[in-house]
Formats: structure tokens, C-alpha cells, sequence
């Protein structure tokens, strides 16, 4: 079996980004982004400080990306994590691995800093919740949340003690 990798964001990660703007993948993200948003994204991604975007690869193929970024969250920091793994690849438990394995490098930059991983996908979303369950992070119940800008969505808070990875 080929071995899942995390590869820090790069300018590689620009047509990771094309791949994912389809309906599909963005049905509970407010839909398809325009090109300029396209090149935002990666420009914020190529200089994130307080965490880091991925692309996930597989036997060298980029298939998807993954990443965690800090937040303010119930009064106290805290990571939020966004994935996404492209539609051919999926079902295969790749989404949980490399969510994993990010949680992991976050562990490990945290030190202790902050306790949590969050991930918020919109209760709607069975594959995005069945992720972070097989990942193994713990439901923490439904909230409201900003995701695009101005936009508030019904997600479902699930949150990973970073503590708990032994980092």
C-alpha cells in the first residue's frame, strides 16, 4: 500500500486548489470560488503563520490538502482544521489519515499553547463529520458558524485534545 504523505503548501498547491473549486467539493463551502478568490487563497496559504497548509499526497500524487490554522474559539486559542481530499480518491480513509497526521504537526507546534483541534463541517456534510469521527475527534454539538464571510451555516463542532496525541 502506498504511503500517505504531508508536503508543506507550495505553488504546486494552485492547482490542488483548481481541482477542488468544483460544486462537489464545495457544496457545503458556499460553493465554487471565482478565479481571483482562487489566487487569495493561495497567497494566504503560501505565508499562513500560526499554523500551516498541506498537500496531501499519495505515492507522490497530490490528492488533496489539509491544514489548521489558529482561532479564537469559546474565549480561549485554539486550532481550526479544514480538508478536502478529491472526489476520485475518496472513501478510502485518506481524508481521516492525513487529518490525523496534521493534528499531529499541530500537536507538536501547539507545545501545550493550545489544547484543541476544531474542525467545523456543516451538519449536513455525512462524509466531512464521518472524517473527523475517524479521525478521532469528539462531537462537541451544533453551532453556528461564519464560513464564508458574512455567511453563517448550521455546523457541527467537533474538537481533538492536541494533549491527548502525546506531542
Amino acid at each position: 500500500m502506498e504511503t500517505l504523505q504531508l508536503e508543506s503548501w507550495s505553488e504546486a498547491g494552485l492547482e490542488i486548489l483548481h481541482r477542488q473549486n468544483t460544486p462537489g467539493m464545495t457544496e457545503h463551502l458556499g460553493g465554487p470560488e471565482t478565479e481571483q478568490a482562487i489566487v487569495d487563497r493561495q497567497s494566504r496559504y503560501l505565508r499562513l503563520e500560526g499554523g500551516e497548509m498541506l498537500i496531501v499526497r499519495l505515492g507522490g500524487e497530490a490528492i488533496g490538502s489539509v491544514g489548521y490554522w489558529e482561532r479564537e474559539w469559546g474565549g480561549e486559542g485554539v486550532y481550526e482544521t479544514g480538508y478536502g481530499i478529491l472526489p476520485e480518491f475518496a472513501g478510502h480513509g485518506y481524508a481521516a489519515a492525513a487529518l490525523r497526521l496534521a493534528a499531529e504537526r499541530a500537536a507538536a507546534e501547539a507545545r501545550g499553547a493550545r489544547r484543541y483541534l476544531h474542525a467545523f463541517p456543516h451538519v449536513d456534510h455525512a462524509a466531512s463529520n464521518a472524517v473527523c469521527r475517524k479521525a478521532g475527534f469528539e462531537l462537541v454539538g451544533p453551532v453556528s458558524f461564519e464560513y464564508p464571510e458574512g455567511t453563517w451555516l448550521q455546523s457541527n463542532d467537533w474538537r481533538l485534545d492536541l494533549g491527548a496525541l502525546g506531542a
